[in-house]
């Protein structure tokens, strides 16, 4: 028997070789329950972790206090990909147990960052049983129904070309590789590697960032409003990410829908593939480099200063107001230390 009350569906996103770490919870009166982690397969569900039964690289910690437990994948694969049934085992039956968390674990590869002009390589691990099937580089929708390759299948050791990009398959290494030169804003976007299997597709996903050689460079002051535009493609979520590194924006970017903050907001001209940035009362904090558009990306330098117009008024009325020339005398000082800054 197998009861799916109070089922919650989770996603997440790890990258090869990564950690991945999903949580569940349950209730008080399933707190001496053995907890139970099972993954679907295609035709079959498979017991991944219990108190009989463990995996190499899973790993499973139950907090009673907070009725939760907790799962660990180390050095994740792409077979890790799929949808886990974490649940508790109500008796010893081998089917009597409550399902009572999902979670859906997309197994991705890094980031793939590379300016405009510059040559990417997306590399393609596979399992070595796939080592004779053909293999494509699909760009947005890659489906046994549906597929668009951006190439001519290769197999094995073969090489195949077309225009600006190159696939080839190490037999040996198990891995293929997409080549793609001269990087162009139409290049960015999301890539499938797929082995193509009798009846389906086994693929994996990364994401190809182009940053534009076109960089904006702002200083405003604070108080100041400030519009920034920035390209997108139609399945990108629009994004505004504040970061060092433009590849951080894909899993721990901030995107405009999840901005709390009321200052900013966007308005989308979809057909023109522009959506526009807008900021308000502008603070010293909001000083950074932001990447600006999801795959197509533009690199934004602001820098927010204080108004020193509105430092010479404060300082000078405070001298008018204070006996002596102390108080003028640092103000002087203050205005030379921010021109010199």
């Amino acid at each position: 028997m197998t009861d799916l009350y109070g089922k919650v569906t989770k996603g997440v996103m790890v990258n090869i070789g990564e950690t991945a770490n999903f949580s569940c919870e349950y209730t008080q009166n399933h707190i001496n329950d053995v907890k139970i982690i099972l993954k679907e397969g295609k035709d079959s569900i498979e017991t991944i972790y219990s108190r009989w039964k463990t995996k190499e690289r899973y790993s499973i910690s139950d907090d009673k206090q907070k009725n939760v437990f907790h799962m660990k994948i180390f050095a994740v694969t792409p077979d890790d990909g799929g949808v886990y049934l974490c649940g508790v085992w109500i008796n010893r039956h081998p089917y009597s147990y409550y399902i009572i968390t999902t979670v859906d674990l997309h197994v991705s590869m890094p980031p793939v960052v590379r300016r405009e002009g510059e040559s990417a390589e997306i590399f393609c691990p596979y399992d070595s049983i796939y080592k004779s099937k053909p293999k494509s580089l699909c760009k947005g929708k890659c489906s046994t129904r549906d597929r668009n390759p951006l190439s001519e299948t290769v197999r094995e050791e073969k090489e195949t070309k077309t225009d600006r990009l190159t696939l080839k398959d190490d037999v040996t290494a198990s891995v293929f590789t997409g080549s793609i030169t001269a990087l162009t804003a139409e290049d960015a976007g999301k890539y499938w590697c797929a082995v193509t299997l009798e009846t389906e597709l086994n693929y994996l996903h990364t994401h190809l960032m182009v940053i534009m050689n076109e960089e904006l460079n702002l200083t405003k002051y604070e108080g100041d409003d400030v519009s920034i535009q920035c390209k997108h493609q139609d399945e990108d979520q629009k994004s505004f990410c504040k970061a060092h590194e433009a590849s951080m924006c894909v899993k721990d970017g901030v995107s405009l829908e999840t901005i709390r903050d009321d200052r900013f907001s966007f308005s989308d001209e979809a057909s023109a593939g522009v959506f526009t940035v807008n900021i308000t009362d502008l603070r010293e904090e909001d000083s950074g480099i932001y990447w600006c558009g999801a795959h197509i990306t533009t690199k934004v330098s602001l820098t927010v200063k204080t108004d020193f117009t509105l430092l010479n008024i404060i300082c000078v009325s405070s001298a008018l107001v204070l006996i002596g020339g102390f108080s003028l005398i640092m103000c002087k000082l203050n205005l030379f230390l921010y021109y010199v800054i």
